[in-house]
């Protein structure tokens, strides 16, 4: 066994909260963030405005957010693309959010798929949405007793999840055009 295996770097919040760049912490190892794509950021533009319209006249008491660091504990903080919640929210997460979208690229597919799924499955996050911007697919995942089953493959469908009794579509036609 390799030494950096054997002994692998155990970093806290307050390391973090020193570091340049764009980084994630899980359970105390860093992950640099990827500069995104154009097409990344405008599809996850896209789920905000369109998860905003929709909450604001459905379910105003939740909230769509970008980007906004989930502190999960001393040793673990993560950087949804988009995430729902139904409480205030300052300046991070500190609840688990309800939904969580993470658009996958080419870099972040294993933390996507594998990572992020285990992480935010043991959390609570109701749905966990990956979305795919080459394929122009979402796999879907929703919690149930604690553990993740895909609720469906989406391409040009509308996705209708509930959130906080509330139902929401999202036309993912337009997402992806």
């Amino acid at each position: 066994m390799s030494l950096a295996l054997k002994y692998p770097p155990n970093y806290t919040i307050n390391d973090y909260e020193k570091w340049e760049g764009d980084w994630e912490l899980i359970e105390g190892i860093p992950y640099a963030l990827a500069s995104p794509s154009f097409e990344s950021q405008r599809i996850v533009g896209k789920i905000f405005r369109f998860l905003d319209e929709e909450l604001e006249t459905k379910c105003p008491d939740c909230k769509v957010g970008i980007d906004t660091d989930y502190i999960i504990d001393e040793h673990t903080v993560v950087r949804p693309d988009v995430f729902v919640v139904c409480e205030d929210v300052k300046d991070k997460i500190l609840k688990a959010p309800l939904v969580v979208f993470e658009v996958v690229s080419e870099s972040s597919t294993q933390k996507d798929e594998k990572l992020k799924f285990e992480l935010y499955e043991k959390e609570g996050v109701k749905f966990y949405i990956l979305v795919f911007p080459k394929l122009k697919k979402a796999k879907v995942y929703t919690l149930n007793d604690g553990k993740y089953i895909k609720y469906g493959d989406f391409s040009e469908e509308y996705l209708e999840i509930n959130v906080n009794k509330c139902s929401i579509k999202l036309d993912l036609k337009k997402i992806f055009n």
